[in-house]
This record gives structure tokens, sequence and C-alpha cells, in this order.
């Protein structure tokens, strides 16, 4: 380490870990909405790539904000209570970003059914429908995590052993859940997420050995969904 190179501390490592959820949502939310856009277009989206990857998304965002609403939230709320207002913010920013969730997968289960029996899909419906909902979560969930940073960094500045334990906890709660290769994928794509290795290391054995293998299945989903 240079003599100009300021030190990793555990708090820092522990940022990066807590972060990378949230750009595993961002890269996420940017893919399904470009998704929506392409098919509203013409392009030769696959509607099983594209029901996947919602579902996906869908579940990945909520099992996000159940880690921060039950882990984060209540150790701000106790060891920064002048973020109170700001939190009481976010849980309004969370009811609107919940309807828009709803939303979105009310559209994704109406394609995979119609799909599912040989119907004819609603497409003027899933662009239009589709293509707001997504928009819109884009950029409440921008919105959010810029947001929420400020908060965590000042909440590392304050935690003590056991709080960075909780934490930890918090960081590999909040970015784990199936598909495997749609959360493996956006860790590296379109580069590799900072502390991407230590985020890595929380998942489930065989996840870490099928790494290859799960990026090519995550590359064959963007090719399904007309972004490669």
């Amino acid at each position: 380490m240079s003599a100009t190179q300021a030190p990793v501390t555990d708090g820092a490592r522990i940022l990066e870990e807590l972060l990378a959820a949230h750009t595993v949502v961002a890269r996420g939310a940017d893919l399904v909405a470009e998704s929506f856009t392409r098919l509203a277009d013409g392009a030769p989206v696959e509607t099983s790539a594209l029901v996947t990857t919602v579902r996906w998304f869908v579940g990945f965002v909520r099992h996000h904000r159940r880690a921060e609403d039950e882990l984060l939230h209540p150790m701000l709320r106790a060891r920064c209570p002048e973020t109170a207002r700001s939190l009481d913010l976010l849980d309004e920013d969370d009811d609107v970003l919940a309807e828009g969730l709803d939303a979105l997968e009310s559209v994704i289960e109406r394609i995979a059914e119609e799909r599912r029996v040989g119907g004819s899909v609603g497409w003027g419906y899933a662009m239009k429908e589709g293509t707001f909902a997504s928009r819109q979560l884009r950029e409440g969930l921008t919105g959010h995590f810029s947001a929420v940073r400020p908060l965590l960094e000042g909440l590392l500045a304050k935690a003590g052993e056991e709080d960075l334990e909780v934490l930890r906890k918090a960081a590999a709660e909040g970015v784990w859940r199936g598909e495997p290769h749609l959360t493996v994928g956006f860790l590296e794509h379109p580069e590799p997420v900072p502390g991407r290795a230590r985020v890595s290391a929380h998942f489930p054995p065989p996840v870490r050995w099928a790494r290859s293998v799960l990026m090519n299945r995550f590359r064959r989903t963007l090719r399904g969904l007309a972004a490669d």
C-alpha cells in the first residue's frame, strides 16, 4: 500500500457489500425497463426470458426491502436518531415502490398466463403498462438509493463491532435471491461490482462452483431480451 493510499477499513468493505445489492437492483431495473421498450419497438424479445427476469426482479427488490426494514432501519433509528425524518420519508417511498412492484407483477403474470394457455397476449397492454411501471420503478429506486447511501455512511461512522456483524448479515441477505444466474450476472455485467468477491462468498457453494455456467445462462438471457 502506498503512503498516500488510505487503508480500506472494515466499515468501507461492508458499505461496498451493502451497496452491491443496490447495483444489482439498478442494473435489473434498467434491463427490465429497456426490455419493455424494445418489445414496444418490435424487437425479438422472448416472452419466457421477460417473464423469468421480471419475476426475479420483483422478488429481489421485495427481499432487499425486507432486509432494509428488518435489519438496517431499526439500527439507523437506534444509532442515528437524527435520521428519523429521512427514514419516515423512505417509508413513504416504500409504499410507492410497493405499488409499482404490484403493478409490474400484475402485467407479467397476465403475460405468463396467456402464454401458458396459448392465448393471444395483449401486447398493447403489456407495452403500455409494463413500460410505464418499469420506468416508474427505475426512477423511484434511483431516488431511494441516493437517499439511503448517506444514511448508511453515517451509520457506519458510528457502528460498533456488534453493529458491524448485523450489517454483514444485512449485506449477505440483501443481495441473495434466485434466479442465481441473474444475481451472479448483474454482479459481473457490464463490469464487476466493488466487493463482488466478498458478496459472492455468502452464496451457497453450488452457486459459487457454477459461476461460469450461470454467466453463460445470463448471457443467453440478455440475448433473449434483445439486449446483447
